[in-house]
């Protein structure tokens, strides 16, 4: 290697470093506002801190103070009005904190972000391509998890399981591969809803199995679209109920 492309090469995984360490910062801004959001001392309709006076709190840029702000208007917990500032919107379900650390919430909606993004399109393959045998098997998937429900387990096992289930029916191997290898991640985020959700089980589990259900429904019946938005529903419902309630 010459002395221009090892300098060349030195300078990307510098910027490459940077970029990580950026990205962990933003997310532990990220994280400390929705802290002391749910804690009440920012509360609904109030007015957040300039960027400026969050940078000097947090010991950062305003770059990193505005990526943090960005996630957090994506995920419907701030609005921002043009010359007025961020204002908090939703204040997240408090008991949130007793099942996941502060640090994993940026984790959480990233991963969720991703889920709707790839699973709403594995949704919709299944429709199109699953052959009997694999719609036997998300069947019997949405079984076990009908059984989770009867005996009052957590089921994340066969939760993770039925959308195992349909990532294999659409034939398309790398669909299954990305859900397995972000099984950790997954799961994760699978006990956190479901571990609130038992908090309130009248309601939260009834809700959930009714999206399986027309989401299995859909994809049996070879409903394409339907699947697709079924699956986009049912992901974006279960980041609301996590971080709202």
């Amino acid at each position: 290697m010459s002395p221009g492309q090892d300098a060349g090469m030195a300078s990307t995984v510098s910027t490459a470093t940077s970029r990580r360490q950026g990205e962990k910062l933003s997310d532990r801004v990220y994280g400390d506002i929705i802290d002391r959001i749910i804690q009440g001392e920012y509360h609904e309709a109030q007015r957040l801190p300039s960027e400026e006076s969050l940078a000097q709190r947090h010991g950062v840029s305003r770059p990193i103070v505005r990526e943090a702000l960005a996630r957090l208007r994506e995920d419907g917990l701030l609005r921002s009005h043009r010359g007025a500032g961020s204002f908090v919107c939703l204040r997240p379900n408090r008991a949130m904190l007793d099942f996941a650390p502060l640090e994993s919430l940026a984790d959480i909606q990233r991963c969720f972000e991703f889920r709707i993004a790839v699973e709403a399109e594995a949704a919709r393959l299944a429709a199109l391509n699953a052959t009997d045998e694999d719609r036997a098997d998300i069947s019997a998937a949405f079984g076990l998890l009908e059984r989770r429900i009867f005996e009052n387990a957590l089921g994340v096992d066969a939760d993770f399981g039925f959308h195992l289930a349909i990532a294999h029916g659409t034939h398309n191997r790398f669909f299954a591969d990305t859900l397995v290898s972000l099984q950790p991640s997954i799961t994760y985020g699978q006990c956190l809803a479901r571990g609130l959700g038992q908090r309130r089980p009248s309601f939260h589990l009834p809700e959930v199995q009714e999206e399986h259900r027309r989401l299995h429904d859909s994809i049996i019946a070879g409903e394409a679209s339907r699947a697709r938005l079924l699956m986009r529903q049912h992901l974006s419902n279960s980041r609301r109920r996590v971080f709202q309630g």
